[in-house]
């Protein structure tokens, strides 16, 4: 298999759904819906997020599939099913075909999703794919060295951490960060799996008795 099939195969839009929750390939007619989600809680205040400030959501999904064209970023929308409404994003990102490497980043939730199933739901069906359909050898993560929420949820997931790279990116709001840099290979992925069902059965479990 060339590069070019491996591109083809990192980047095929696919969608991935469990537990109420659907990823699905962000499109430009999910502006209003992508707009209504990073409203709820005003997101883009946060400058250690990606989320479209308002006014900027069609120009923020625009770039998104200028990089999908590109072989670069897969963004997704997160729905919640029982509602059908869009409440988050996230993505593959600087995808590497020759390696088979993707990270998973972008990701943002509305504010009343967040610390709930969602979360951990979405990672675990991201993970998944990449590292059982897509066949990938290592999953990728980076944030910000001010992200500590970021950082902690990563580290929860059993990701190791890389190292930092230093004055790596520039914040919305003209600064410039390091960027800490996390991975999970491909052998370390059944155990954090586990891991994660295991959570995820929890949080059912506790819904019930709710």
């Amino acid at each position: 298999m060339t590069a070019t099939d491996d591109l083809l195969k990192l980047t095929a839009p696919v969608e991935l759904s469990a537990h109420g929750v659907l990823l699905r390939p962000l499109e430009l007619q999910d502006e209003a819906g992508l707009a209504r989600a990073a409203a709820d809680g005003q997101l883009w205040e946060l400058r250690v997020t990606s989320v479209p400030a308002p006014g900027q959501t069609q120009s923020y999904i625009e770039t998104a599939l200028r990089l999908r064209e590109q072989g670069s970023r897969l963004a997704f929308v997160v729905i919640e099913q029982t509602i059908g409404q869009i409440i988050g994003c996230s993505s593959y990102h600087d995808i590497l075909p020759e390696v088979r490497r993707v990270e998973i980043g972008y990701t943002w939730y509305a504010k009343s999703w967040q610390r709930t199933h969602v979360n951990t739901t979405c990672k675990w069906l991201l993970m998944r794919h990449a590292f059982e359909t897509l066949q990938c050898p290592v999953v990728g993560w980076r944030t910000d060295c001010l992200n500590f929420a970021s950082q902690a949820a990563i580290e929860r997931l059993g990701a190791r951490k890389d190292g930092v790279i230093r004055r790596n990116a520039m914040r919305r709001d003209g600064t410039i960060r390091d960027t800490v840099m996390y991975s999970l290979t491909r052998d370390e992925w059944p155990a954090v799996q586990q891991r994660l069902l295991e959570r995820l059965e929890r949080g059912a479990r506790s819904e019930q008795t709710c």
